[in-house]
């Protein structure tokens, strides 16, 4: 070992000895972190595709895709009836609401959380027997503490355990805190028993409420989000990058959710609002239904319509103009609005013509058809403005960018919203952007720098300009990990009937990832090992009711975007797929659509799963098998280093 190596060695002993001065605080500590690496792993919930479905993304987070009920079964097997393990596993998803109804209706209240309490603090016991002590107080909630611990903790000192048992749970009664009690473990129980949460992307668009889904991660206890395609337009939008904003408005419009842009984050839309009804007061709106559900307004609809045209207008004008700015994008084929035949009522796409059923565009200059009217440039500073200030908005993002990425690594998983670019061949795709060409994690990593360079970078500058730029390129461009596709058709399936030019051709990765020596080189791109790695993938909804099957190459690549969002349901048969890891191993949760939270709560009606084992594990994982027990063996051989260090007498114990 070098003097260089050595010194620095020694000034990392020196710290670490702030923090275990003396041989009995750093043995303690080894044999701490010795007894974790040897308990069984957390469990691990992945959630994709979620698109603004808040009342099922929140249900299921409650139930932790089964895993509350399964505890529930475990605990008390036949010894509970169907209905009262029903009614149990309501009570922990939804106690505030449940305890309502029980108060209201229950005739012998102090008998039922006397009974309530007692099944609570088993399943409690049971979630928090594969934790430390320490991990289990750390998630204790602040006023029941010392009660809950004392519970769920075995003391062999007290000779009647069940008297002093009962003489807490007769005293939390008896001095009327019971239902404060349930609510406070009902929480700690969905806590314990899903360690860690994945969002493999999409969490905007098509449902109406992402912003109570980012809310509710914001308080969750340990979450990662892997960027998806709607995710990373939004986060433009939020920096203030006119195309993208154009982007998220026209799909907010065309879905008819803009309540959440302006109940949701209080956006001001009335500047377009006035700009729509104005301009296209006697113009064709009829290529611009909206595809709105049973919470629409309708009364909204004809503004809408206009808002809808106004905006997506607006949008083939910005990206107009950005195409040209980025050269280096490659994608000249998307500039359409300079190749239409205004007489003709025409469109030249590939050299080929297309009959256009609206060409009524009242603010397109055909000689200079990608410049804004000044009515135009109006509206877009000022929703720029209102992007950029919008508080919510902002907190949203700055959530999104401190605990996600496009991509990660995990445990020997490898997640992802979108593919893995490949070539024709199944090679790892060259991209060239910059004058450089990229491929596989280097592309990856490219694009995730620019991702947080167009939110960080000092306003004004080349950099923050480009990084938005490369943001919409995410969304959109015809080599982006995240979108997948050579082509987003956006103004054909506006303006043209004919289906044939809606065709977006996949990446190759879609037709190799059966094949497992090309889904080995993408785990080997990224340091995996290929016989016991998975590629957890979102963006594609899988068709189960066409025989799709979102378990390829023999169970190393997961596909779990099943169709969380109405919009997709009739494609795919089912409400989304999540799922779950834990120390015997993995399985798949295919859901049927969640009716709604009432009928969760008055009706116990949970959401009908259907599981498949993906994975199990013939030894229990343990945490010495996961990442986080690597770090603790690390930190295990850097206390052990202390510790011979204190022995030489070359630190000096305190």
């Amino acid at each position: 070992m070098s003097k260089k190596e050595t010194t620095f060695d020694l000034k990392y002993l020196k710290a670490l000895a702030q923090i275990y001065p003396n041989i009995a605080a750093a043995a303690t500590e080894i044999i701490n972190l010795q007894s974790i690496l040897n308990l069984p792993k957390g469990t691990d919930h992945f959630i994709t595709d979620i698109h603004g479905e808040y009342d099922q993304f929140n249900h299921v987070l409650r139930n932790g895709s089964g895993s509350v009920r399964r505890k529930i079964d475990e605990e008390f097997g036949n010894t509970l009836s169907q209905k009262d393990k029903k009614s149990l596993a309501t009570l922990i998803y939804y106690p505030r609401e449940k305890l309502e109804i029980i108060a209201a209706t229950e005739e012998h209240l102090e008998d039922w959380y006397k009974i309530t309490l007692y099944r609570l603090v088993q399943i409690t016991k049971r979630v928090a027997s594969k934790y430390t002590r320490s991990k289990v107080r750390k998630a204790l909630p602040h006023d029941f503490a010392y009660i809950i611990e004392e519970l769920i903790t075995e003391k062999a000192e007290v000779q009647d355990k069940e008297g002093y048992y009962n003489a807490i749970i007769h005293t939390i009664i008896s001095i009327d805190r019971a239902p404060e009690f349930i609510i406070a473990i009902c929480e700690l129980i969905k806590r314990l028993v899903v360690d860690r949460l994945h969002i493999v992307g999409d969490i905007f668009d098509r449902g109406p409420n992402a912003p109570a889904i980012i809310d509710t991660l914001l308080g969750y206890h340990s979450v990662d989000v892997q960027w998806g395609n709607h995710d990373i337009v939004w986060m433009a939008a939020a920096c203030g990058h006119p195309a993208s904003i154009a982007t998220v408005l026209r799909m907010s419009a065309g879905y008819g959710n803009l309540d959440t842009l302006e109940e949701g984050y209080g956006i001001n839309l009335i500047p377009l609002a006035t700009f729509a009804m104005e301009t296209y007061r006697d113009s064709d709106c009829s290529a611009f239904a909206i595809r709105y559900n049973t919470d629409y307004n309708t009364k909204d609809l004809d503004l809408d319509t206009k808002m809808h045209k106004a905006i997506t207008i607006l949008q083939f004008k910005l990206e107009g103009q950005l195409i040209r700015r980025c050269p280096e994008f490659a994608m000249n084929d998307r500039l359409l609005l300079d190749k239409i035949d205004y007489q003709q009522r025409t469109v030249t796409i590939d050299g080929r013509s297309f009959a256009m059923r609206d060409v009524d565009f009242p603010t397109v200059d055909p000689l200079n058809p990608y410049r804004l009217t000044p009515e135009e440039m109006a509206v877009m500073d000022r929703l720029c403005h209102a992007f950029v200030k919008c508080e919510k908005l902002q907190r949203h993002v700055r959530f999104l960018y401190s605990n996600g990425s496009l991509y990660k690594v995990c445990d020997s998983n490898l997640l992802y919203h979108g593919c893995m670019p490949l070539d024709e061949e199944g090679a790892l795709k060259k991209v060239r952007l910059f004058d450089r060409e990229y491929s596989g994690r280097a592309l990856y990593d490219l694009l995730d720098l620019y991702a947080r360079k167009a939110y960080y970078a000092h306003a004004d500058t080349p950099e923050r300009q480009m990084g938005q730029d490369i943001m919409w390129y995410i969304w959109a461009g015809p080599d982006s990990p995240v979108f997948g596709k050579d082509k987003m058709t956006t103004f054909e399936r506006y303006f043209i009937a004919d289906k044939e030019s809606h065709k977006e051709n996949k990446n190759s990765y879609y037709s190799y990832w059966e094949n497992e020596e090309i889904i080995g080189r993408i785990f080997a791109e990224f340091g995996l090992d290929p016989e016991r790695s998975h590629i957890i993938n979102g963006h594609v909804p899988v068709e189960l009711k066409n025989g799709d099957n979102p378990i390829k190459c023999g169970g190393k690549l997961l596909v779990i975007d099943g169709g969380f969002a109405k919009a997709y349901q009739s494609k795919t048969g089912i409400a989304g797929y999540t799922l779950v890891a834990n120390s015997h191993g993995m399985r798949l949760v295919a859901h049927e659509p969640f009716v709604s939270m009432e009928a969760a709560i008055k009706q116990e009606s949970d959401i009908l799963s259907d599981s498949t084992i993906v994975e199990t594990s013939q030894d229990r994982i343990l945490v010495a098998d996961t990442d986080s027990g690597a770090e603790l063996i690390e930190r295990i051989t850097s206390l052990e280093e202390l510790l011979q260090a204190y022995r030489e007498g070359i630190i000096i114990e305190k």
